[in-house]
C-alpha cells in the first residue's frame, strides 16, 4: 500500500508506436516522483485517435514498462472506453454556454486565422452562432480573455493568455473523435491525479487544460515539465523522427542513461539488478536537479 495515498501521479502514452528513450524519460521521472512521495502511479492509455494507432502498440508499451521494472498501480485505463465521461463533460459545458458548435473547416480556419503558439488561432467565426449555410462539425470551448499563471516544478513560473495564443479550442473533432485537451482534463480529475509529470512538448497545452479545469470546476494538479530528448539532428524523439524502440537487452544501462539525462547524481556501481537500481533511485530522486533545457541521448554519454 502507498505511504501517501493522497499523491497520485500518472503516465499516459499513446499507442502510436513503441516506447523510445524520450518515453522512458517521462515514465521514469513520473514513476520516481510518485514512488518517492509514497503515492500511486497510474497508467492511462491515450487511445483516442484510431487512424494514428499501431496494432499491438498498447500491449507492447505495457510489456516494455514491465520489463523496465516500472510497475503501475491499479488497472490500466483506456480512453477509448470512456466516451460517456467525455460526453457528460461536453454536455455540461454546452448547457452552461461555455462551449459551442463550430462549422468551420481547417481550410477556412487557416484562411482567416493567425499563427499562435500551437498552430492557427481560431478567428471566432462561429462563436456567436453558426453562420447561414454552415452545419456543425466540431465543438469548441469559449475562451475568455485573461492570463493563466501557474508554477511549474521544473520550468518555473509560466504565463499564458489562452484567448490570445490559442483561441477557442476544439473539444470534439469534426471526425467525431474526442480532442486530447478535453479527455486529459476529465481523466485527470476523475482519477484524482495530483501532479502531472510529462515532457515539455506539452507545456503549451497546460494553459488550455487549466482554463478547462476552471470552466468545469475541477481541481488543478501540480505540473512538472521535463526536458525533451532529441536526436542527433536536434529533433524530438518520436515516431515521426524514427526514434528506435527501447532495447530489452540493455535495461539497466538504459535506465542509468535516463537517470543522468534527468540531471541526477551518479549511481553506485554495486547496483547490478533493475529492481535494486529503481529502489535506490526512488529514495535518491531529486526533481530539483532536473534542468528545463533539452538534450540528446548522445550528450549523456559524453
Amino acid at each position: 500500500m502507498p505511504k501517501n495515498p493522497a499523491y497520485i501521479g500518472r503516465f499516459a502514452p499513446s499507442p502510436t508506436g513503441h516506447l523510445h528513450f524520450g518515453s522512458l524519460v517521462a515514465a521514469l521521472a513520473s514513476w520516481l516522483q510518485a514512488r518517492q512521495a509514497g503515492g500511486r502511479w497510474l497508467l492511462r492509455m491515450e487511445d483516442l485517435d484510431p487512424p494514428r494507432e499501431i496494432p499491438g502498440a498498447a500491449d507492447d508499451i505495457l510489456r516494455t514498462l514491465e520489463v523496465y521494472g516500472l510497475h503501475w498501480d491499479g488497472a490500466v485505463v483506456y480512453q477509448s472506453q470512456r466516451n460517456e465521461l467525455y460526453q457528460a463533460a461536453l454536455d455540461r459545458l454546452l448547457d452552461a454556454g461555455l462551449a459551442y458548435r463550430c462549422g468551420c473547416s481547417r481550410k477556412e480556419v487557416r484562411a482567416l486565422g493567425r499563427f499562435g503558439i500551437d498552430g492557427i488561432v481560431y478567428p471566432g467565426t462561429c462563436r456567436s452562432g453558426l453562420p447561414a449555410g454552415k452545419s456543425p462539425r466540431a465543438y469548441r470551448l469559449r475562451v475568455e480573455p485573461g492570463e493563466i499563471h501557474f508554477s511549474d516544478a521544473i520550468q518555473g513560473t509560466i504565463i499564458q493568455n489562452v484567448a490570445q495564443d490559442i483561441g477557442d479550442f476544439v473539444l470534439k473533432r469534426a471526425d467525431g473523435f474526442w480532442a486530447y485537451q478535453l479527455a486529459v482534463v476529465v481523466d485527470d480529475a476523475e482519477q484524482g491525479v495530483t501532479e502531472v509529470v510529462r515532457g515539455a512538448d506539452l507545456l503549451d497545452s497546460t494553459g488550455r487544460q487549466i482554463h478547462l479545469q476552471r470552466s468545469m470546476g475541477m481541481p488543478t494538479p501540480g505540473y512538472a515539465h521535463l526536458p525533451i530528448a532529441l536526436n542527433e539532428l536536434g529533433q524530438k524523439l518520436s515516431k515521426q523522427t524514427h526514434a528506435p524502440a527501447l532495447a530489452r537487452n540493455r535495461i539497466l544501462p538504459t535506465l542509468r542513461i535516463a537517470w543522468r539525462f534527468l540531471g541526477q547524481e551518479g549511481v553506485p556501481g554495486d547496483l547490478l539488478a533493475t529492481e535494486d537500481f529503481l529502489a535506490w533511485a526512488a529514495t535518491h530522486w531529486d526533481i530539483g536537479r532536473v534542468v528545463g533545457s533539452s538534450a540528446t541521448e548522445t550528450d549523456i554519454h559524453a
